[in-house]
């Protein structure tokens, strides 16, 4: 289980660099990023694609139907889809792990992929709902939290990202490759009951939204993508998310997806 994992993992980070979603949308300054300029073409050993792990250890995200934090999920799936990329030729592939308080670590590493001129940068990512559609149970002996009324995956691009027209063409791909997969999108962002969670659906199709509030999205000089890779809160989904399987099923989307990306450059 996420919670027996997460105080191992706690060791293996990195210092420094949360991409934050479920949080109100930040104010994002006037002033774009400098783009980094685009390869001639992409040459997947020499493509830096970093494979960001959403929040960190002090600032852990949601939690789940049974109380595991989000970032267990966060990192291990991240690190899946690392090593699947890696295998795949994408030798240049960075698992970015960051620790700190929510709004310094989204700075932090934005500048770790600015700074290592990523050519993607990828936010991995599992969601929950608004506090006012939280329902409650026991678990453990303990009260928790859930919602069974929605559940499915999510993308999301950000229109101030420099590289927006690319970002939009990946969250696509990765969109169809999880259709294919027989995996369903999370509609309830076009809802009015999603208050200031609400987003523009992009593509109805394979679930794209546009959520400029985000940092990592807004403010890195790459393409970039954030994935909620499915509900956490969500019971069922839960334990789905938690299985090795489903981990292998996104993983292998998102790998194809970004090969497929990389085979356009």
């Amino acid at each position: 289980m996420v919670a027996i994992l997460l105080g191992s993992l706690v060791a293996l980070l990195l210092p420094p660099i949360d991409a934050g979603r479920a949080a109100p949308a930040p104010k994002v300054a006037k002033a774009r990023p400098k783009p980094s300029p685009p390869p001639a073409k992409c040459e997947a050993p020499r493509f830096r694609i970093v494979v960001d792990v959403g929040h960190t250890p002090d600032s852990y995200g949601a939690l789940s139907a049974r109380n595991d934090p989000e970032f267990g999920f966060n990192f291990v799936l991240a690190k899946l889809i690392t090593a699947k990329l890696k295998s795949e030729g994408f030798a240049a592939t960075r698992l970015l792990v960051t620790d700190g308080k929510a709004r310094p670590s989204l700075f932090k590493r934005v500048s770790a992929a600015n700074d290592g001129r990523a050519d993607l940068f990828l936010s991995i990512h599992h969601d929950s709902v608004p506090d006012k559609l939280l329902e409650t149970w026991e678990f453990d002996g303990a009260k928790s939290y859930f919602s069974d009324r929605f559940s499915g995956h999510s993308l999301f691009v950000s229109q101030q990202n420099p590289h927006f027209a690319a970002s939009l063409m990946l969250a696509r791909m990765i969109g169809r490759q999880l259709k294919e997969q027989g995996l369903h999108y999370a509609s309830q962002y076009t809802l009015p009951l999603m208050g200031r969670y609400r987003r523009q659906l992009l593509d109805k199709d394979v679930g794209v939204y546009r959520y400029d509030g985000l940092v990592v999205l807004s403010r890195t000089s790459s393409a970039a993508v954030l994935l909620e890779a499915g509900s956490i809160i969500n019971r069922d989904e839960e334990m789905t998310m938690n299985s090795p399987e489903r981990q292998e099923t996104v993983a292998g989307a998102v790998a194809a997806a970004i090969g497929e990306f990389c085979a356009r450059r």
